[in-house]
């Protein structure tokens, strides 16, 4: 029960905001332009409670996991229609930023949250050695393509020197497509493809590489051979059988394919000299764990030991960083929605309010710096769905207003009515098909969705 109010609590802080926000954005433009509003709600449905002030009724709606704001004769045929302070007595320009303005709103919400983040507090991390590979996955679209551990990848799609952000962020977008990678080994350079294929268990692209990283011990099992042998969290595995360790994946592999015969674990610890390293010789069990099929494992989940460099950003090269993460997450959820248009990416990945909520409860018990990455990226989602020209959503509006200013005249009312109950439909089966996904997943976190409109690692092996 505690669980459920949590998650509750923090969508509604999660999704509070970017509705306020977003309902803001359209009720200043209204007013800008003299447009009399009837209503702001804060959710659909009855009204709870409020106030007036002016010719607004400021409220509280029952489901309240949405927003609106009602202007007067924003509908052909209200009763209302011909008053001058009226939305359609408006001018088509001015109709159209006062329904672009929620969505730019989100957008600037979503670019100052990680402009302020960053100027507070802005993590790095450093990797002096480039885009080496660590480890690749037996059979992956990378082995196929010729790419070994130690292969440092030079440039990626026409990108020179990426690091793994920008590599891990083209494989995940790519699904069957391929992309065109430039390796360097042994001080010589080769040209090949990689076509990153779909993971299921997460629904992204996946390549099947990781980078070259320092490993240590995340976790260490109780009563398993890695415990008994003195291991502890925080040490570094450097070697394994003689196999110099770079990747989380790595260990367990070496691990699983042992059969049962002794390996031998090479690692450091932070109180030993410089330089001193200590070799254990232990024996693997075959068990299961958390449910999972039995392998042979020494109970340890190693995980990446990050060299990070905190610092704090002036404001002007905050904003250029906000910008430039933001401009990511947007061609990251544009290139996913158009992966599932084009059916290479699963629907599944969508997610609504109770995968955002587990997103939401989960980002604050990391910290405040989770959770506003996180509200930007929802912020930063509301916007660009609420742009697609799906009928009751703004983009549809928009889209609208943009043709009869081409042909110089209205729709017709029987085609807006029609499109408007076309879009009722669409958006209450997508709710659905939503939920039915978030129900899904707790009997992975994908694209989060949500409208104003529609009321919508690391590694473990052992």
């Amino acid at each position: 029960m505690m669980t459920l109010l949590s998650n509750l609590w923090w969508l509604l802080v999660l999704i509070g905001v970017m509705i306020l926000v977003h309902e803001l954005g359209h009720f200043w433009a209204a007013r800008f332009f003299k447009i009399k509003v009837d209503v702001f709600s804060f959710g659909f449905g009855p009204r709870l409670f409020g106030f007036k002030r002016g010719d607004t009724d400021y409220r509280f709606s029952l489901f309240l996991f949405g927003g609106y704001v009602k202007m007067v004769g924003d509908q052909p045929g209200d009763a209302h229609a011909a008053d001058p302070d009226g939305f359609l007595a408006k001018p088509r320009w001015q109709r159209l930023i006062v329904l672009a303005a929620g969505p730019f709103m989100n957008v600037v919400l979503a670019v100052a949250v990680l402009t302020g983040l960053y100027m507070v507090s802005f993590e790095k991390i450093i990797d002096d050695n480039g885009a080496v590979v660590g480890h690749v996955v037996a059979d992956s679209p990378a082995a196929k393509a010729g790419i070994v551990a130690g292969d440092k990848i030079v440039r990626i799609d026409g990108s020179v020197n990426p690091d793994w952000e920008a590599i891990l962020t083209r494989e995940i977008e790519r699904v069957d497509r391929p992309i065109a990678v430039s390796v360097e080994r042994s001080g010589r350079v080769f040209n090949t493809t990689v076509t990153p294929v779909l993971d299921e268990k997460s629904g992204l692209g996946d390549a099947g590489w990781e980078g070259q990283n320092t490993i240590q011990v995340g976790a260490v099992t109780e009563g398993m051979p890695a415990a008994a042998a003195g291991l502890q969290r925080g040490d570094i595995i450097l070697k394994v059988n003689g196999t110099p360790i770079h990747s989380g994946y790595t260990l367990p592999d070496i691990i699983r394919r042992s059969d049962g015969k002794p390996v031998t674990v090479e690692y450091s610890r932070a109180g030993f000299a410089k330089g001193t390293t200590q070799l254990v010789t232990m024996l693997p069990q075959f068990k299961a764990m958390d449910g999972k099929t039995s392998h042979w494992m020494i109970g340890v989940s190693p995980e990446v030991k990050w060299n990070i460099q905190k610092t704090s950003l002036s404001l002007p090269a905050a904003f250029a960083e906000s910008i430039r993460q933001n401009s990511k997450f947007a061609t990251l959820i544009v290139e996913m929605l158009r992966g599932i248009v084009e059916r290479r990416v699963p629907a599944k990945n969508l997610s609504g309010p109770i995968g955002i909520a587990g997103q939401a409860t989960q980002a604050a018990k990391e910290g405040p710096a989770s959770f506003l990455t996180l509200m930007s990226m929802v912020s930063l989602n509301l916007a660009i769905l609420n742009l697609l020209p799906i009928p009751i959503l703004d983009g549809a509006h928009i889209l609208t207003l943009l043709i009869e200013m081409v042909m110089g005249r209205d729709i017709s009312l029987n085609v807006k009515e029609g499109m408007l109950k076309v879009g009722f439909v669409f958006l209450m089966m997508l709710m659905v098909f939503v939920l039915y996904n978030d129900i899904a997943r707790r009997i992975a976190p994908g694209l989060m969705l949500n409208t104003h409109t529609s009321p919508p690692g690391q590694i473990q092996g052992r």
